[in-house]
């Protein structure tokens, strides 16, 4: 096949306890726009520029997202995108956000942090 069949990410979905509590955690540690809330779900813009949205759909049994063990060291399911990592890092930290130490070098930078419920999520240098 010469070209891809798929062309980007619509949207994430992310298990979480209370859409309500998240989606305020998401908007103020974070910045995401609040799209549509319901019972068991929120929609949130990431940013303007974005057209991934991340869905928090609440779980009936809540279990953070944890990636199998594996030989390429990755314990998470995606990254998200920051211009300036050291900032990013800087601002979570600064939020009371719980965070890994900045791992890689140069323009290969990035690190974990963990949301409201405990979500191991990345961030890698843009």
């Amino acid at each position: 096949m010469k070209q891809s069949l798929l062309n980007g990410v619509e949207a994430i979905f992310i298990p979480i306890k209370d859409p309500h509590l998240s989606a305020k955690w998401y908007e103020n540690k974070l910045g995401f726009k609040l799209l549509y809330i319901e019972e068991g779900a929120a929609v949130m813009k990431i940013a303007d520029q974005s057209a991934t949205v991340v869905c928090l759909v609440k779980a009936k049994k809540h279990q953070p997202l944890h990636f199998p063990d594996n030989h390429f060291g990755v314990g998470k399911y995606f990254n998200f995108l920051s211009p300036n990592i050291e900032e990013t890092y800087q601002y979570l930290v600064e939020h009371q956000v719980k965070v890994n130490p900045i791992r890689g070098a140069e323009q290969s930078k990035f690190f974990t942090f963990y949301d409201l419920d405990e979500n191991p999520l990345g961030v890698c240098q843009s």
